[in-house]
């Protein structure tokens, strides 16, 4: 995974006290409020990606999702809000994918690749800009918004460390299982970085031939099983 941004953040306003004037202005379940809403944080995330956080502004968002220039202010307190949505879809999309294909299969192989192409598909396919802001701009989160995310994030990660450990104990990997975990998940982000769609690889094939780079081929796996602890 590519090191998060050191830049400095600029604050457009105290965090507190914008969130709470703008949550009391906010809309209360109104269908087309909250289409809007949820518009904002699509095209935020794919600013956020394409000219990152500093680099773009509530007037860029405001401007692609064809609002006025102080219209998202409506929906949230501050750029650094928008930000937190952005971060907190990514996750719970990237959870619930997971989840949906792990309950599809058994074999913890199988249940690997899974995995990893609910996780590719998260960061790669067209629209899916909100995990990798979260990858590159983790850092422009004010802490009070990463503690709220911490508790999904542990989800997710405690999603991914039970089917390492599967793999361990089918003998499909060797080592530390929580520093597997760590290194499969820096190698799989970073595919942001380079995997085009336009190439000559698939999603599909993508997390296929990634299983087998990281996991023991089977034969050996099953001599690691039969050999004495």
């Amino acid at each position: 995974m590519a090191a998060p941004s050191t830049r400095s953040v600029p604050r457009s306003a105290p965090v507190g006290t914008r969130a709470r004037a703008a949550a009391a202005a906010r809309p209360n379940g109104n269908g087309t409020e909250t289409n809007r809403r949820a518009e904002i944080v699509r095209l935020a995330a794919r600013l956020f990606r394409e000219q990152g956080f500093d680099g773009t502004t509530v007037r860029d968002i405001a401007a692609a999702v064809g609002m006025r220039s102080g219209s998202p202010f409506y929906h949230f307190a501050n750029k650094e809000e928008i930000l937190f949505a952005v971060m907190e879809e990514g996750l719970r999309q990237g959870l619930a994918r997971s989840e949906e294909a792990l309950a599809r299969h058994t074999g913890a192989r199988e249940r690997f690749v899974a995995l990893l192409r609910a996780h590719f598909g998260t960061i790669l396919e067209d629209g899916s800009d909100f995990v990798p802001v979260m990858l590159y701009e983790w850092r422009s989160l004010p802490p009070v918004y990463r503690k709220r995310l911490i508790a999904v994030k542990d989800r997710y990660d405690a999603l991914w460390q039970r089917v390492i450990d599967e793999l361990a104990a089918a003998g499909l990997i060797r080592g530390n299982a929580k520093l597997a975990r760590l290194l499969i998940l820096g190698a799989v982000n970073f595919a942001a970085t380079w995997f085009r769609r336009s190439g000559p690889l698939s999603i599909d094939a993508l997390a296929r031939e990634s299983a087998e780079f990281f996991l023991l081929p089977a034969a050996e796996a099953r001599a690691r099983r039969r050999a004495p602890s």
